[in-house]
């Protein structure tokens, strides 16, 4: 079976068990690959009728175009849900009972995501019977690169032991463009890929996570390994139903 049938397997899984015939997805397109990949994968598990994608800019958002390209390739219903009133909002708030002037980093790249998933849990509960998917791959999941509770949450997660490489290899065979598949994975905030901000790519990854580590220089080696080491607390917190490949073993990611 290919990597593409048993994913499609997985979800039509899931949601025989976990909803019913008209039960729906909601998925939030931020234009990179793996939101992508999940909603060219849940229609072609559940149909698009049953899929919906929801683009939630912070204000500006310079490559909104990918999510709009996306969702009118596929032909889903989509909404537009502009967060930064209530970023704002509640950044004001916060500030005046903590009585501070700014805000930490931490906070300011951490909120965006967890008023996107609050988002799509409410387009969920406006529009009745709906599963929200996790789009997180196994690559981010071992670096550490999600926020808990943002990104980081859902109901399912289609991606969470798949590799970067894999995301690109699943979605070619989804039949999705090329240049949407490929796309350097970025947040979208500060002008950096997130290789750029890690300080080694996913590749390399890869290849210390896969017993590889001759093919990667030992100063990256080093760095990947105490990174994956360091967030293991935050992988454990995931605890959602995952699509697992057939050859891949989910003990040995955890």
């Amino acid at each position: 079976m290919s990597l593409k049938d048993e994913a499609i397997a997985f979800v039509k899984d899931y949601f025989a068990k976990n909803g019913d015939e008209n039960t729906k997805v909601v998925i939030g397109i931020s234009g990179g690959k793996d939101s992508s990949v999940v909603a060219a994968l849940c229609c072609a598990a559940l149909g698009k009728e049953r899929v919906v994608g929801v683009l939630m800019p912070n204000g500006v958002q310079k490559d909104i175009s990918d999510s709009q390209r996306l969702c009118k390739f596929l032909g889903i219903q989509n909404y537009t849900v502009n967060i930064q009133n209530a970023y704002n909002g509640l950044t004001d708030e916060l500030k005046k009972s903590l009585q501070i002037g700014e805000t930490s980093y931490q906070y300011n790249t951490n909120t965006p995501g967890r008023l996107r998933m609050t988002t799509l849990y409410g387009v969920a509960a406006t529009i009745g019977n709906a599963r929200i998917s996790c789009n997180g791959n196994l690559s981010e999941r071992l670096a550490g690169f999600f926020t808990l509770w943002g990104d980081g949450a859902g109901d399912f997660a289609p991606l969470a032991y798949l590799f970067v490489s894999e995301v690109i290899q699943l979605g070619l065979e989804l039949g999705l463009p090329e240049e949407l598949v490929r796309k350097a994975p970025s947040d979208g905030m500060c002008g950096m890929t997130d290789e750029d901000k890690l300080g080694f790519t996913y590749d390399e990854l890869q290849k210390v996570a896969s017993g590889k580590k001759d093919e990667v220089a030992p100063e990256k080696v080093e760095l990947i390994t105490k990174k994956i080491n360091g967030i293991a607390f935050k992988r454990r917190l995931l605890n959602l139903p995952c699509f697992v490949p057939s050859n891949k073993n989910a003990k040995d990611w955890q």
